[in-house]
């Protein structure tokens, strides 16, 4: 599956999720997306850094230099208290949008 297979906006709930665990870079981000969905889910860096950038700008993430574990300057991305409250509201909505379509593959 690629991005442009997700649902709209499914990327950034993807990625709230992953940030609860932690402060992560982008790479990190989409190495756990690949690894936690059995390399179903492959988000490239055209996706990825847009979807980052959107939730720094709408105040659900911030992020700070340091170092990455092989000592390059990266960007590591932290949920905010906002970003925990979108996390739900986009889980809810995530979750209404399943059960929408579960209802209709079973109707049809």
């Amino acid at each position: 599956m690629t991005p442009t297979e997700l649902l709209p906006g499914t990327l950034d709930l993807l990625i709230l999720k992953t940030l609860t665990r932690g402060p992560l870079h982008g790479y990190g981000i989409a190495l756990y997306l690949n690894q936690v969905s059995e390399q179903v889910l492959q988000v490239g860096e055209g996706s990825l850094y847009p979807a980052l950038q959107r939730l720094m700008v709408n105040g659900w993430t911030v992020g700070e230099w340091g170092q990455s574990e092989t000592g390059r300057r990266v960007r590591f991305y932290k949920l905010t208290p906002a970003g925990r409250k979108r996390l739900k509201e986009e889980e809810q909505g995530f979750d209404r949008m399943v059960n929408a379509i579960q209802v209709v593959l079973r109707a049809v």
